[in-house]
């Protein structure tokens, strides 16, 4: 069991559901977000509306004073007029009245001295009414309330308003409105309410969409999925279906063919690579056994020393197969090569130059270098590699086999030249394929197998290099770029 499968068993394990939840939940907060965010601006900009129909009814509250009239009791915000020398409430309205305020005003008496600023917001505490309702929101009763003031001194007015009013001459009058706390709280218990429920069915609609869009969108990646269950090692011919939508969907359908087709060509290289060998083997030990057959038969008339020749040959033939067989099977394995070491190319070639035996035909061989090349790698297998060009070439060759070593900037490019009959340039890159013989009679007469090349490019790209058929109109030419490498300091 993983480690962190307790820890996550509360999450879904269907793709579906967990975009789903996790869409879900991202819109959670983001709605949560906004909600706070459109609460808060709601109950400020309500508050401030309940200000300014305060302070608007103040004004005019105040306009009627001044010409001496006494306000009337209807009015939408709850207000009360006290003056000092007075018990009961000059005027009062919006609800006021439940405190029968013509017989004791509810509002503190302003004080004598001073006079306050207009409209200036401030707290006052309201006596709890008897007949208060709490059911009753629009009631003001009970606890403290903002209110907004303004004071008028009567000694202002003329005496008819003066008069008009029932006030002293000297006396200090204040205007009480109250600022209801009810508008700003009822909009937004509203307004939380209608985002409560939009945003319950957005993230219901949210999880619900995500969840088939998702749904949707993974039916090519069943398919696939069923599809690449039936791909058998042995039998990698099937294909997955691409969908015509150009998404990242596309992309994997394509990737996943690709795939398929790399197994089957490994697949088929694989088969043909074993009945290619199962050939190369028959062929020899046919020979051989043929030859050992024929001279048990007739022991008296059997040349044993031809026999034992001619078994000698073929053995080798089997052992160079054999060798040639395990190098390969160990090149497909893609292992990196151990230590390399700084290496002269220039001293590898001088030195398989000299030491080549050239008995069968007349030819010449020569290694044209002007200084040390130093490349990184392993010298057997760079021995091997060239070892392996200068064969074919010796197979191939009419009279000269030209061997040419270069420093050309970051690289090192030896190449080998020979004056035969070439390769058609339609099997440049044939020939570097296993077990391939464009002269295959010849080839097999002088012990040729068909991996030489195959070893020869596999060994130049384990050294991060490349070996190819250089363009020549005259014989063949292989040309071998590996990396160069500083020369090595000496000891």
């Amino acid at each position: 069991m993983n480690a962190t499968e307790p820890r996550r068993r509360w999450w879904p394990r269907s793709v579906r559901a967990s975009a789903a939840l996790a869409a879900a939940l991202t819109a959670a907060v983001i709605l949560a977000g906004i909600g706070l965010w459109v609460h808060h601006d709601v109950h400020r900009q309500s508050t401030q509306i309940a200000e300014e129909q305060a302070q608007t009814q103040l004004g005019s509250l105040v306009d009627q004073l001044n010409e001496g009239v006494v306000p009337v009791r209807r009015s939408t915000v709850p207000y009360e007029v006290v003056a000092t020398g007075r018990r009961s409430a000059v005027a009062y309205g919006g609800g006021m009245e439940d405190f029968n305020p013509g017989t004791r005003h509810v509002m503190p008496t302003p004080p004598t001295t001073g006079m306050a600023a207009l409209i200036p917001l401030t707290t006052v505490r309201i006596p709890v009414n008897r007949h208060y309702n709490p059911r009753d929101k629009f009631s003001v009763a009970g606890g403290s309330q903002r209110v907004m003031t303004a004071d008028i001194r009567a000694d202002g007015l003329s005496s008819r308003k003066v008069a008009a009013l029932g006030v002293a001459a000297d006396a200090k009058l204040r205007v009480y409105v109250v600022v209801l706390p009810y508008t700003a709280d009822a909009t937004t218990k509203i307004t939380d309410r209608l985002l409560l429920l939009a945003g319950i069915i957005s993230l219901v609609l949210i999880a619900a969409v995500t969840y088939f869009a998702v749904r949707i969108a993974l039916r090519p990646v069943e398919a696939i999925r069923v599809l690449t269950a039936s791909v058998t090692a042995s039998d990698p011919r099937e294909r997955v279906t691409v969908p015509a939508t150009g998404h990242e969907i596309t992309a994997l359908a394509t990737t996943i063919n690709t795939t398929l087709q790399r197994l089957d060509t490994a697949a088929a290289q694989q088969r043909r690579f074993v009945a290619d060998a199962a050939h190369e083997l028959r062929s020899p030990l046919t020979t051989l056994l043929a030859s050992l057959e024929v001279a048990l038969a007739y022991p008296e008339r059997t040349d044993w020393p031809a026999t034992a020749t001619t078994a000698a040959r073929q053995t080798r033939r089997l052992q160079a197969l054999a060798e040639d067989l395990l190098l390969l099977a160990r090149l497909d394995t893609r292992t990196p090569t151990a230590d390399p070491e700084a290496i002269d190319l220039t001293a590898i070639a001088s030195r398989l130059t000299e030491q080549y035996p050239l008995t069968e035909r007349a030819l010449t061989l020569s290694c044209d270098s002007t200084a040390p090349a130093y490349v990184r790698g392993n010298p057997d297998e760079l021995e091997r590699l060239l070892r392996n060009l200068i064969d074919n070439a010796v197979r191939h060759a009419a009279h000269r086999i030209q061997i040419t070593v270069r420093n050309q900037d970051h690289r090192v490019v030896l190449t080998v030249h020979d004056d035969g009959p070439g390769v058609p340039t339609e099997d440049a890159e044939r020939i570097f394929e296993r077990f391939v013989r464009l002269d295959d009679a010849r080839s097999r007469d002088h012990g040729g197998t068909g991996l030489g090349l195959a070893i020869a490019r596999d060994l130049a790209h384990r050294h991060r290099g490349t070996l190819t058929l250089a363009p020549r109109t005259l014989g063949a030419c292989f040309e071998l770029r590996l990396p160069r490498a500083p020369i090595p300091a000496e000891k």
